[in-house]
């Protein structure tokens, strides 16, 4: 090959400044491709583009109306009734009113917590199972998660299901966003339920939240999984990538609870998915233009004498 630099110059060039490149980083081989999330989004770490986490768009975009005022100020109430002795004590002394108020304030961002806690721990026990992997011993350990892994092992044993994939990562670079799916799953009885072949394949999902025999599944799901159903790749765990496998367009959330589990269909077909296409526009304009549209108050602009005559 033939080296273009010395083959055109014929003097050597002035010497100037170095100019200090930027150290080329290494490009991601393996498991190390698939994107992971930050900050609202996952960054593809071969081409660099980013795509909106599916949960960012729905917390940004989607509206929860009146519901989470009435659970949080459900939440401060029962803190208050629960712990009255105190909340009276700490009302005779200023510097601890203040302080006890300011915890009463934050009783609905401590259950917020603690459920998400619960929730990312079954998520990992379910993880360890569909791979075949050894549950961490924290886990396993735990009494706390104890019900809820025994009524999940109910669930793979009632239905009959096999997993085909567990905390995947999917996305649509044309649409922009990407998220990780629970799990696809077969059950022949599912199936069976819809009239399909045996192994057709379903969407799934994990919900811990709510009571088992009021809410705890909601139209939130829906979108998340329809979102998932349409993206057009998948990061396999070794870093490849696969077109999204097709799916029905009914997926399933499992209702775990520690008192037993509820499977709950959640129509995740073309419509939703038109649906979160809409809902992914209202969240750019609240990330984004909404915060520019707003501008500065007018001041009257001086009247000179000149202007008044």
């Amino acid at each position: 090959m033939t080296n273009t630099a010395q083959a055109g110059a014929t003097t050597a060039p002035a010497a100037g400044p170095r100019r200090r490149t930027k150290k080329q980083e290494p490009a991601p081989t393996g498991a190390d491709r698939i994107p992971r999330p930050s900050q609202g989004w996952y960054r593809d770490k071969v081409t660099g583009q980013k795509l909106r986490r599916v949960t960012t768009i729905l917390e940004q975009g989607c509206s929860k109306g009146d519901a989470l005022t009435i659970w949080a100020g459900n939440i401060t109430a029962e803190t208050a009734m629960a712990h009255l002795p105190q909340l009276v004590a700490a009302s005779r002394r200023p510097e601890d009113r203040a302080e006890m108020t300011t915890w009463l304030k934050r009783a609905h961002m401590r259950k917020k917590d603690e459920r998400k806690d619960v929730g990312s721990a079954v998520h990992e026990l379910i993880e360890a199972h569909v791979l075949g992997e050894p549950v961490p011993f924290e886990l396993v350990n735990n009494p706390e998660l104890t019900p809820f892994l025994r009524h999940f092992h109910r669930f793979v044993e009632e239905w009959q299901v096999t997993f085909e994939a567990s905390e995947m990562v999917v996305g649509s670079f044309e649409q922009g966003y990407a998220g990780t799916l629970d799990y696809l799953l077969r059950s022949p009885i599912l199936a069976s339920i819809y009239d399909l072949p045996e192994d057709f394949l379903f969407m799934g999902d994990t919900k811990t939240g709510g009571e088992l025999d009021v809410k705890g599944v909601y139209p939130e799901a829906a979108l998340q999984m329809a979102a998932y159903r349409n993206a057009r790749v998948a990061w396999l765990r070794d870093g490849s990538t696969v077109p999204m496998p097709a799916t029905y367009s009914t997926g399933v959330v499992l209702h775990l609870r520690p008192e037993g589990y509820r499977l709950i269909p959640v129509t995740c077909d073309d419509d939703v998915y038109r649906a979160f296409l809409v809902i992914q526009q209202a969240a750019e304009w609240t990330s984004g233009l909404s915060k520019k549209v707003i501008r500065p108050a007018l001041t009257l602009p001086a009247i000179t004498e000149e202007r008044a005559a």
